[in-house]
């Protein structure tokens, strides 16, 4: 590793620490170049501002996690206990992070923030999560009208769990475990149900309601 390499992955550890001791808010670029050792304007060079922090820590993650995810789409091979190891381990990666992630929770809901798991900046990292639920679906058939959406469907579901967990101050996070265990079954049974014949109207319906969050039935 280079030695600008080394300064930039200091500083964005260092950010990490201050953001889960203090709290993203309270920390300031001045309090991250200091904890890092370098000068405040020399750690501009490298991020130009908090935000551009987190951006790091999110690729950071999906790259770390990326074989994480590929072991549990080897090993497993039934969809439920695929779907579950999946998610868990993505519980277990961010452990570390939860009270950091507690204090982004509020740019979750803004599209403009950057820092949003749902805005353009994070698209690709969500596209490359979806793309980790497509393949463990390849474990059983699905709808074909439907199954270009279950991804989406599915990361959506995970992201649900994820913010259920980041409030979760249950003992190991019971509570949550239990939650995915529960709505787990419930999930693989409306898929289940969602593959019958007489559900296809009812498939439909969710693909016109996909569409109209989605923005893409406005021309009709």
């Amino acid at each position: 590793m280079s030695k600008s390499a080394e300064t930039r992955a200091r500083i964005l550890d260092c950010a990490l620490d201050l953001f889960r001791e203090r709290g993203f808010a309270e920390t300031t670029m001045r309090d991250i170049a200091t904890a890092a050792g370098v000068a405040t304007g020399a750690s501009y060079y490298y991020f130009r501002s908090k935000e551009e922090i987190v951006m790091a820590f999110y690729e950071r993650a999906s790259s770390e996690m990326a074989p994480l995810m590929a072991a549990v789409l080897e090993r497993e091979r039934k969809l439920e206990p695929c779907l579950r190891e999946l998610i868990r381990a993505k519980l277990a990666y961010f452990e570390p992070n939860r009270k950091f992630f507690a204090a982004l929770l509020g740019q979750a809901a803004n599209l403009d923030s950057p820092l949003s798991p749902f805005g353009e900046a994070t698209r690709q990292i969500r596209e490359q999560d979806q793309a980790a639920f497509a393949r463990a679906l390849e474990l059983t058939e699905v709808p074909k009208d439907l199954a270009s959406h279950l991804p989406k469907l599915l990361w959506l579901y995970q992201m649900g769990l994820i913010f259920y967990w980041i409030t979760d101050e249950s003992a190991g996070h019971r509570r949550t475990m239990n939650v995915l265990d529960k709505s787990l079954r419930m999930v693989m049974r409306l898929m289940q149900l969602s593959a019958l014949p007489l559900m296809k109207p009812a498939r439909k319906m969710v693909i016109e309601l996909i569409a109209a969050v989605e923005g893409r039935d406005e021309a009709a």
